[in-house]
Parts: structure tokens; sequence; C-alpha cells
């Protein structure tokens, strides 16, 4: 069942952070919900509710533009049947004011994000607003973002500028915005940090302290990339040198000052690479791309448990359920 961010986050805040995955294609999206339903190997297998989550599906401009728009929409209305004891928001990722409201319109979507974190900052405020006042009237949340992050991924090309404290409470006033992305260290792409470098939680606390109570704040760019992945691709003929993500202890940590959606992208495309990649390597007579995809099902169905796992929200579908009534 669809519902809204907003509603996850009342739920989460302070306790544990949503997983907030990309999705291109019909195999992500079948081990998506198998994942968040504790349905790891097969689709008949019955739901674990302790590793059943709630979590959040979200949709590109690149993934957008990769097909026809409703090719995606559909898949995931298919799963929404298949799969009826899912409860999952939609959410439009790192959109322009011009699609925020397509998405708007298009009655799918029950949240979007316009990202005019480029803007100076008294446009950033602007633009968001009229976005806000157009998904307010239809009842579709608005997150927002303040700060920028560093790194390469689909098309977004960013330099890092941690957010500010000082601006983040004006802004969310001023603009109206239901959840606020703040930059505090994390990047897009598969090459995040050089050295130890970790995330800025005393950016964070500084943020969460100046915000109204219980404001959910987001991070953006946090694939993990595990070395595991990367190893696997590399072994299996590819060339990902010094790839490098946030460290997954660091998830709850954040989870606990105010950040109830982490988003994950990168990592989704990690085990896709890779099983594909040993796969034909390991079988080169193979032509078949189902034996590939069903493989690749399973095993993002089995990251996405381990991933909510480390965030916490492994477990947390019945409470949610209940709460919400669904």
């Amino acid at each position: 069942m669809i519902v809204t961010t907003t509603e996850l986050f009342k739920q989460a805040y302070g306790k544990y952070a949503v997983g907030a995955y990309n999705i291109n294609n019909l195999e992500q999206v079948i081990g998506l919900f198998r994942g968040n339903l504790g349905k790891s190997k097969s689709n008949d297998e019955p739901e674990d509710a302790s590793k059943a989550a709630p979590f959040i599906i979200q949709i590109s401009r690149g993934a957008r533009d990769y097909t026809d728009k409703r090719f995606l929409e559909s898949m995931i209305r298919t799963a929404e049947q298949v799969f009826p004891e899912a409860i999952f928001a939609v959410h439009l990722d790192h959109g322009t004011e011009e699609v925020c409201y397509d998405c708007i319109d298009s009655g799918f979507y029950s949240s979007v994000m316009i990202d005019a974190s480029h803007c100076p900052f008294e446009e950033n405020i602007a633009t968001t607003r009229r976005v806000v006042d157009r998904a307010h009237e239809k009842g579709i949340v608005v997150e927002a973002e303040l700060g920028q992050l560093g790194g390469v991924e689909e098309d977004i090309v960013g330099s890092v500028k941690l957010t500010d404290p000082d601006q983040a409470a004006e802004f969310i006033e001023k603009s109206g915005c239901d959840s606020l992305a703040v930059a505090i260290g994390t990047s897009h792409g598969a090459f995040k940090f050089s050295g130890k470098q970790g995330l800025h939680f005393d950016c964070l606390e500084k943020i969460q302290a100046a915000v109204p109570a219980n404001f959910p704040l987001v991070m953006h760019g946090s694939s993990s990339v595990p070395k595991e992945w990367v190893d696997r691709i590399n072994n299996a003929g590819g060339a990902m040198k010094n790839a490098s993500g946030v460290n997954e202890d660091e998830y709850n940590k954040a989870a606990k000052m105010g950040v109830c959606k982490i988003n994950i992208d990168t990592d989704g495309r990690l085990v896709w690479c890779a099983t594909h990649r040993e796969f034909f390597r390991d079988h080169p007579e193979q032509f078949d791309l189902r034996p590939a995809g069903k493989l690749f099902m399973a095993n993002y169905a089995d990251y996405i448990v381990h991933k909510n796992t480390m965030l916490g929200s492994n477990g947390q579908l019945e409470a949610v359920r209940e709460v919400l009534g669904k």
C-alpha cells in the first residue's frame, strides 16, 4: 500500500531510518519488494515478520528517462497487487520544478523532492515554496535540500557544501517543506571518501537542535559501497578502483539524531553488476537473460534485508501497519 513519507517518518523518528531505494527495472522492483517483506529467495516463501520493513521507492529523473516513465509506474502498481502486505512510499528523487509538477499531476507519487540546492538561498526557498503549495493541494509531501553533496550519480554533479544549521530552521519555516535533505559529508556515486573520513555528526547535531522538534531529516548519497561487491565486480572483469562509501555502522547513530530517510542507489547497481558479470563469466555458453535476472532478484532481496538491518527498520512493518490501520 502506498503511503506518504510523512506517515512513515512519524513512526521512525529517533528510532530507525527508512531505506529509500532507487529502481530502474523489473528485477529491481521484484527484489526490492521481496527483500522488504523478508521473502528473500522466492516469491513463494512466507513473509518473515522479523525482516519485514516499510520502505521508500525512489524514481530519479534518469530512471524516468530510461524508458517511458509509465513503465516504472505500471510495474510498481503491479507489485503493489502482487505484494499487498507491503507498505511503502513512492518518491521522486532530485526533481526539477517542472518534473515535480509532472509527478504531482500524475496522481501516482506520494512524495516529491525538489532539488534547488544549487541556487542561492532565497531562490531555493522560493522554488521549494511553489512546489510545496502545488503538492500540498493534492496531499503530496515535499522533500527539499539545503547544502550540496559532492560526487556524481546519473545527472547529479555536486560540489561539497555542508548544510548551515543557522539557515535550516529559516528554510523550513519559509519553504514549508515536509523533510529536509542535509549535507553532512556524504556524496553521490561509488567514490565517496578517501582515507578515513566519515559523517559530520557535529554538523548533524547542530541541525537537529536548530530545526523544529521531530522534523525529519534525510541523508542522500548514503550507499556503503561494500568491498565484497566491489571485489566481486573486479574479480569478474570490472575496474572499480578505490571505491568507498558510508560506514553502515553510522546509519543508526544518524537515525537517533533525526535522520528518518537514508538514500541508497549505488549499492543496488553494484549488486546488479557483480551478479551479471559473475553469471556470464561462469556460464559463457548462456545468452538467456532470465537466469541471471532471477539470480539478481534473490541477491538484491538478500541485500535489502541486510541493509534494513543496518538501518534498524527490519521488523518494523507490523508496528507501522497497526498505527496506520492498514
